[in-house]
């Protein structure tokens, strides 16, 4: 049996790991005004796991026998355990279904490789016996990226890549390291930080997903305004195909036709199966600290933020939350009898007497980076643009918390699930000037949506990774069903009516979560029928007999 480990079958993280409301004194009235649930309801726990009824491995002789004698009998599983936890990812259908026991489809068949030879024997012999392989790396995605197709009659492969997880060698004099693609977050940052290394690649799902998942998806992470995105860290990659390897060496930059490394970044599995990448790693930082900010309202911390991205300041993070989250934020605090936690309530009370009105206000974290020099000469520029735009400091205690709290936000939507309400999040990018009509679009359909379905919802946004042409929107919004109607159906309306609003208002369908299944329904949208059309091209020309995750990344109508 392998000894790599997985988040929770049924939500996300890990067991003993969750999120509770009794120490956040706040937080039970402000879920009860908003959203009508009454947390002194006890909540109904995830079913057992005995009590799922898992269809049986179609798994044939021939093929096992031949998958063991390509990995080790031990690196071959086909217990119902494994085969569910790697029958979703973490998506709000996902986390639904698997809890309601709805496995149309399960992968057969888990297989460990620990060596890109025995990944090109498992891909190869998946396309010898016409089946299907799906790429697994920490099943954190949350667009339908791993979800088998429910009508798949062809044996189901998963390849979990868990075992290929060490940081192979660092190229000091350029920057760059070549990592396996199995490597979660915290591996990679373990193994490179005591010799003094770091990728700074921190997305919300950075403890359970990995470097391979990380460029199939496109991911970006918390401190991308310093960093950048996945695409650009990443480098070089060697993918397993069909009878092949292909290598792309770690270049800076090249002129060699298409980018053949664009198409690998956010291919989901269709193109091959990342094994390795040469990506940038950069020194730690001799300083970094994290500070809180908080503005009269939202549109004077866009314009802020849209400041700081053409000044000569360089932050690691740049965020604010409109006033809905910063509202979410705030009911969300613990307990607390020191002085430190008295400051916030005489704070706003003075601003309020100063003319600021409390229910409009945003609070936005900055991160710092880098010598002590630059790290003062970035606060001090920084500081001039919160002020010229009404905005103040609150200092770096606030700007602490965040940094400590901002891998824990997933698991509430687990404690709203154990209550039968909906929290999920959808996020795009626009350029700056089209970045408030997105936003508006998007919170007028969502409550659009809400009466349509006749519940009580919320919704919420903040900005993050700011680019010279304009930043993310991320969105996160709840409801409870209502009890007339069916769960998923409600929670589809909500879904469609915001990934819409993003493509009438300009934005894009997906900043870093991918395509998936999810958002397929919106990509000719996004990039045009002739986009797709170059898309189908180019997955039918590596993947003709479509034993490479199909059913994810185009939509429906578009597989072939």
């Amino acid at each position: 049996m392998t000894d790599v480990t997985h988040q929770k079958w049924w939500g996300w993280g890990v067991e003993g790991i969750a999120f509770h409301h009794e120490d956040k004194p706040h937080f039970a009235p402000f879920v009860l005004e908003k959203i009508g649930i009454d947390l002194s309801q006890p909540g109904t726990p995830p079913p057992d796991f005995d009590d799922i009824d898992v269809p049986a491995s179609r798994l044939s002789d021939q093929l096992g026998a031949a998958l063991r004698a390509a990995v080790g009998d031990h690196h071959v599983v086909t217990d119902d355990m494994d085969r569910v936890v790697h029958t979703y990812g973490k998506g709000m259908r996902d986390l639904v279904w698997v809890r309601a026991g709805h496995l149309p489809r399960v992968p057969d068949v888990i297989v460990y490789p620990a060596t890109e030879a025995e990944v090109q024997a498992v891909v190869d012999l998946a396309v010898e016996h016409d089946a299907v392989l799906i790429p697994f790396g920490g099943g954190s995605n949350i667009s339908g990226s791993l979800t088998p197709p429910a009508r798949e009659e062809r044996q189901i492969i998963s390849l979990d890549m868990g075992r290929m997880n060490r940081v192979l060698e660092i190229d000091e004099g350029s920057g760059l390291a070549r990592i396996q693609a199995g490597g979660l977050g915290p591996d990679i940052e373990a193994q490179l930080n005591p010799r003094g290394w770091t990728m700074g690649h921190q997305p919300d799902s950075f403890k359970h997903s990995t470097l391979g998942g990380w460029i199939a998806t496109r991911s970006s992470g918390m401190q991308s305004d310093r960093y950048g995105d996945i695409a650009d860290i990443t480098r070089g990659m060697r993918v397993v195909q069909p009878g092949k390897v292909l290598v792309l060496r770690p270049l800076p930059s090249t002129s060699t036709g298409p980018s053949v490394r664009e198409m690998i970044l956010g291919s989901e599995g269709r193109l091959g199966v990342i094994t390795e990448a040469w990506v940038h790693v950069h020194r730690l930082p001799e300083n970094r600290e994290v500070i809180a900010y908080l503005f009269p309202n939202w549109a004077a911390g866009l314009k802020a933020m849209h400041d700081i991205s053409v000044s000569d300041a360089t932050p690691s993070i740049t965020r604010v939350s409109d006033a809905n989250e910063t509202g979410f934020s705030l009911a969300t605090r613990k307990e607390s009898s020191s002085l430190s936690s008295k400051v916030g309530p005489l704070l706003f009370d003075l601003l309020a007497k100063r003319g600021w009105d409390m229910d409009k206000v945003c609070i936005s974290y900055i991160g710092y980076e880098g010598g002590a020099a630059k790290v003062r000469a970035d606060k001090s520029t920084v500081g001039k643009i919160i002020a010229k735009n009404g905005g103040i400091k609150l200092g770096k205690g606030p700007g602490a918390l965040y940094d400590q709290k901002k891998f824990d936000t997933p698991y509430i939507r687990d404690f709203l699930l154990d209550r039968g309400a909906v929290g999920d999040v959808s996020e795009t990018a626009a350029p700056w000037e089209r970045l408030g009509e997105v936003y508006h679009r998007a919170i007028k359909a969502t409550n659009a949506a809400f009466e349509e379905i006749g519940v009580k919802g919320y919704v919420m946004c903040h900005l993050s990774h700011s680019y010279h042409a304009g930043a993310c929107l991320y969105f996160t919004f709840g409801f409870p069903p209502n009890p007339d109607g069916d769960f998923l159906e409600q929670y589809d309306v909500v879904k469609r009516a915001i990934q819409q609003a993003f493509i009438d208002g300009g934005g894009t369908l997906s900043h870093h979560h991918g395509v998936g299944t999810d958002h397929a329904p919106w990509l000719e949208q996004d990039i045009s029928v002739a986009g797709v059309d170059t898309m189908v091209g180019l997955l039918r020309s590596v993947d003709p007999k479509r034993n490479l995750n199909p059913g994810t990344l185009i939509p429906e109508h578009r597989e072939w």
